[in-house]
């Protein structure tokens, strides 16, 4: 998958001269933790940190957005021995976001990944502010103070068809029998209302094929507005599990701990979320992924060959393996491996068409026939 991904990025790369072929250094430092109120010290090295990750409001191992995205970084700088490090913010603000990134680029770094909305308002800044650092943000662009998309050269947007990864969780999830469906979102920004809207559309589908009647399968749905592991996530995920609800898609980080726990207690299942998460808990039955660590490779890759398409942003879909569900660790009895493949194949040559987050302003506004959506606000 990642040779894909990466031959995505070099079949497309607008071939532009970078200003000099970018050098390696000859030693690699590991990667470490530095939140935006602490001394950079250990960037204060000659070489520095080449590359640098800033985590959003997650953990850098969340299990997720996060990580996923980091393990990406991390493998590319091990494999060419390139120094590297990631930052946290100490709070969910643009200014410290942009203490982070400052943080970052007095280290050394040259090319910054960002994961997450968090980063909208931040890259859009840092991007005029640092034009000889390269910046890659995932599932988001810079946008100025009007919500305008503002790219300049030194950044590169990445976004993902998450309405696909969740649309085959959800078929996966009815054919496997379960008709009770939950959906868990974090907070409600784009790429976490794509899992959900794709979910519910996969899970009508599925209903429509196995010829159910309408009402037959339902979604609770619900965004809980935040991204943690917390007592009251795990409250709210239980009362659902008795209320009957046999199988929640927690989409949200550290939201998904909280799911799984309440899960292991009521003897019922999980979707994981963005990466593959089956070895969180034995209750998990499959994730809705998307290539995280695979397009941040390719992107550092590109960076390095001269290749870097800055100024513009690309959306991985099936096309380009941006998305999947994680078949060999899923623990499916009746989804197989054919039928995944079945629709896979019609997500990359349109035959499916899944609607994303323009679809409405609520779950409710997803087009269906069989399954209900019960909102809870």
């Amino acid at each position: 998958m990642k040779k894909k991904i990466m031959s995505l990025f070099l079949a497309t790369a607008m071939v532009v001269s970078m200003t000099a072929c970018v050098q390696k250094p000859g030693a690699a430092s590991s990667g470490g933790t530095a939140s935006s109120g602490e001394s950079a010290a250990a960037g204060n090295t000659t070489s520095g940190y080449e590359l640098a990750l800033i985590t959003d409001v997650g953990t850098i191992d969340d299990k997720s957005f996060n990580q996923g995205s980091w393990e990406g970084l991390e493998k590319y700088a091990k494999d060419n021995n390139i120094s590297h490090k990631y930052y946290k913010p100490t709070e969910k603000s643009d200014e410290a976001c942009l203490n982070a990134i400052e943080l970052a680029v007095k280290g050394g770094a040259k090319v910054i990944v960002t994961p997450g909305f968090l980063f909208e308002v931040p890259i859009y800044q840092a991007q005029e502010k640092y034009p000889d650092v390269k910046f890659i943000i995932l599932d988001a662009a810079p946008v100025d103070p009007e919500g305008n998309q503002v790219i300049k050269d030194n950044v590169l947007s990445i976004f993902y068809a998450e309405e696909q990864a969740g649309y085959l969780a959800g078929y996966a999830a009815v054919e496997e029998g379960y008709r009770q469906l939950g959906f868990m979102g974090g907070i409600a920004v784009p790429a976490v209302i794509r899992f959900g809207y794709g979910y519910i559309q996969g899970a009508d589908a599925a209903a429509k094929d196995l010829g159910l009647a309408p009402g037959d399968v339902t979604v609770k749905y619900t965004y809980v507005g935040n991204f943690d592991a917390s007592p009251e996530n795990n409250a709210k995920a239980a009362a659902w599990y008795n209320e009957g609800t046999e199988c929640i898609f927690a989409c949200g980080g550290g939201v998904g701990n909280s799911v799984m726990k309440a899960a292991e207690t009521a003897g019922k299942v999980v979707i994981g979320v963005d990466v593959d998460q089956s070895g969180e808990s034995a209750t998990v039955i499959t994730s809705a992924m998307k290539n995280l660590g695979g397009s941040v490779y390719s992107a550092l890759d590109s960076y390095y060959k001269g290749t870097f398409e800055g100024g513009k942003s690309v959306t991985l879909d099936a096309s380009s393996d941006g998305i999947q569900l994680p078949m060999e660790t899923s623990k499916f009895k009746t989804f197989n491996q054919e039928r995944y493949d079945k629709l896979y194949e019609g997500l990359k040559n349109g035959d499916i068409k899944v609607t994303n987050d323009t679809v409405g302003e609520n779950a409710t506004d997803v087009p269906t026939e069989i399954v209900t959506v019960d909102l809870i606000k």
